[in-house]
């Protein structure tokens, strides 16, 4: 079954996007388009260019530190970080494809705030098309491009469909990062186990350093803007699917981790994969 494949905004929620492929394509299906906001742009779009595979591999040796160097700080009053180090490691697993090369039709969402207008990228350079998606207000910089000024997608079209409603294929598939869904649990392995204790341990040094302000302050700047960027995410989702309902809709617990925990690829691809599983397999069931 040829099949269009919506991938939603999430932040790090955005790798059960690769479990999910992994379970399509293990099913047979076959992803002739995909469209994408954030997250879901930048894995829809490395899979197009056949590098999600590097790219899960370098994302599973991650730990915290790891994602810490990744982030060049930046000294403007637009955005926290810059994300040249994060793209120019993207660019060895790419390099200087275009999107109208891809031999997968794809379309990355961005938002450009000047004009309050949802941009549709199917065309020029893949990475700059990504950048633009996933420029999440306050903590990447946007980009300037073209007398635009372009950030996250997901701020006007957390799950596009519409992108893919003209495309030829059989069925319309949605993955939805914010689902009200239980929890759902994975084993993890050992090692990844342990990386996880670390973790936890360097946390627990943190909270001691810093117990008055831990005490004192339930929630930083940042948890209280990534709560409201969730909050609107979720909201539009809602009105979005109502006017354009995919075939299939995927929905991916929100509390599968936490908008920046990009250290927790292992036990997030797994849920991905496991909840595409259920879903897929009462799709599949005879009417």
């Amino acid at each position: 079954m040829k099949i269009s494949l919506v991938l939603g905004s999430g932040g790090a929620r955005g790798y059960a996007h690769i479990g999910v492929i992994e379970e399509l394509e293990a099913r047979g299906y076959e992803i002739v388009s995909i469209s994408g906001s954030s997250m879901g742009a930048l894995i829809g779009g490395l899979y197009c260019a056949g590098a999600l595979e590097a790219y899960k591999e370098w994302v599973l040796g991650l730990d915290v530190l790891d994602v810490a160097a990744l982030l060049d700080i930046s000294f403007e009053k637009k955005g926290f970080i810059k994300g040249e180090k994060i793209f120019k490691k993207l660019r060895e697993f790419v390099g200087d494809i275009r999107i109208e090369e891809l031999p997968v039709k794809f379309t990355a969402v961005a938002t450009d705030l000047k004009r309050n207008k949802e941009i549709w990228f199917q065309e020029g350079d893949l990475l700059t098309a990504i950048r633009a998606s996933i420029a999440i207000p306050s903590f990447f910089t946007p980009l300037e491009l073209n007398g635009m000024l372009l950030v996250d997608g997901g701020v006007l079209n957390p799950l596009p469909v519409a992108p893919v409603m003209s495309d030829h294929s059989d069925k319309i598939v949605a993955v939805n990062l914010y689902g009200n869904i239980p929890k759902v649990e994975v084993k993890i392995p050992k090692e990844i186990e342990m990386r996880q204790k670390k973790l936890e341990q360097i946390k627990e040094i943190a909270k001691k350093s810093f117990k008055k302000v831990v005490e004192e302050e339930d929630y930083s700047m940042f948890d209280i803007i990534d709560m409201s960027f969730d909050a609107m995410q979720n909201t539009l989702i809602r009105y979005r699917l109502a006017g354009y309902p995919p075939d299939l809709l995927i929905e991916i617990p929100k509390d599968v981790c936490g908008t920046y925990d990009f250290h927790k690829a292992y036990e997030v691809i797994e849920v991905g994969r496991q909840v595409a599983k259920n879903y897929l397999e009462l799709f599949e069931k005879p009417a």
